[in-house]
């Protein structure tokens, strides 16, 4: 940590500052102890429920019920930004205008050698 060099156009990492390791107030450090202590009480919870070979009920997890209907919801979670649009039009509109643009020049093509009577239909099933 006393080595570190700073990047010219970047700030020190938050991790990487003095202040937050040497300057906390003893409130400060009481309540990241009060913290850690409640974390563990309920992950102790947690598991004892998990592991309790002669449970009946289902054991309610927040954490999984938020995973889960993030999961199943994405678009209550999704945030349009320039890459998304991006991917969008490549892959919803750009494949369409492309097939309208074969399917219609092929069509075209077609036409004009009827037109001219050089079209040469090939591989009848009828033959």
């Amino acid at each position: 940590m006393a080595d570190y060099q700073e990047a010219p156009l970047a700030t020190r990492p938050k991790t990487l500052d003095p202040n937050e390791y040497f300057n906390l107030s003893s409130q400060f450090r009481k309540a990241e102890t009060d913290r850690a202590s409640i974390r563990a009480n309920l992950k102790r919870q947690y598991q004892t429920q998990l592991n309790n070979p002669h449970r009946k009920e289902l054991i309610e997890d927040p954490a999984l019920t938020r995973w889960v209907h993030a999961r199943a919801n994405p678009y209550l979670n999704f945030r349009p930004t320039f890459k998304t649009s991006l991917l969008g039009m490549l892959f919803g509109v750009v494949p369409l205008f492309t097939l309208y643009f074969v399917f219609k020049t092929d069509r075209d093509r077609n036409e004009e050698m009827r037109k001219a009577g050089t079209f040469d239909r090939r591989f009848a099933l009828s033959s």
